[in-house]
């Protein structure tokens, strides 16, 4: 039996003659922070909808804490692209919505109180009356990610949260999660375009080919120390190592991948975990 809280058990989605991905193995574990990156087009996003239940996959199966997924549940929180929020709700109408779904034994009043503590996690307790056209882009990313922080899944799905915000702001944003995720021990699972962003945030990146026909090609440990943070980052001993590692994947090595013809020892159900050399001590800095 598998030790992993949840187990990718050799899903595939095609579209007519089309296979967008196949033979997709993997696992995370409890508490586990893991990172998909990959280019377009390889079924980064599918993937994630099939872990949280909104489609089903053609082949294989994922089992997440010893059930097979038949469908969405609030057990596995998502954060997606766009804020997702109803724009006739207040941000904390949008959390205390979320939370009455969840727990439908509680008063409204318990709700708003939640909702009003969860806001003030993210850094929005100022905020809990506005409705959503009312906040910037990155305060209504937090009150998604507020929203489903608050329904304490055991699961927590983003897919590219961030990709529409500015610089500064993605760069805050990354730190909260880090910081909330930490706390609360979540296991999480997170598409992303953003290197940096998968080295800051993951336990361990995975890697996929490019479709069609695509599959998980490497998985990468994140060897760095934790805490971690974007004002940091590329300080650390081994980060720059790290870094040239998943970008030579995705500008050569994703490229040279053939699904029908892996190299050799390679297993879709055994993808080896890498450790990119790492130096023992940061780079000097420059006079």
């Amino acid at each position: 039996m598998s030790s992993h809280y949840v187990s990718v058990e050799g899903i595939a989605r095609r579209y007519g003659a089309t296979t967008i991905f196949e033979d997709v193995w993997f696992g995370i574990r409890r508490g586990e922070f893991v990172c998909l990156v990959g280019h377009s087009g390889c079924g980064k996003t599918t993937i994630l909808n099939i872990l949280a239940g909104l489609e089903a996959p053609d082949e294989g199966a994922v089992i997440v804490d010893g059930a097979e997924i038949g469908g969405p549940s609030l057990d596995r929180a998502v954060v997606f692209q766009g804020h997702a929020l109803m724009p006739w709700l207040t941000a904390a109408g949008n959390v205390a919505f979320a939370l009455s779904c969840r727990h439908r034994d509680w008063p409204r009043a318990r709700c708003e109180a939640e909702a009003r503590e969860a806001l003030e996690r993210v850094g929005l307790g100022h905020a809990a009356d506005r409705r959503p056209a009312e906040l910037s882009g990155g305060m209504k990313q937090r009150v998604g990610i507020a929203r489903a922080l608050a329904l304490n899944p055991k699961m927590l799905l983003m897919d590219e949260p961030f990709s529409a915000l500015d610089a500064l702001t993605r760069g805050a944003l990354q730190d909260e999660v880090a910081r909330l995720v930490a706390e609360t021990a979540q296991t999480a699972f997170m598409i992303t375009h953003d290197v940096d962003e998968a080295i800051l945030l993951a336990d361990r990146i995975l890697l996929m080919s490019n479709g069609p026909g695509a599959r998980i090609a490497e998985v990468v440990v994140n060897t760095l120390p934790k805490p971690r943070t974007r004002a940091t980052l590329h300080h650390m001993a081994g980060y720059h190592a790290l870094r040239d590692h998943v970008l030579d994947f995705l500008i050569t090595r994703s490229r040279a991948f053939d699904a029908a013809r892996p190299p050799p020892g390679w297993a879709a159900r055994a993808v080896p975990e890498l450790r990119p050399a790492c130096p023992t001590s940061p780079p000097a800095a420059a006079a």
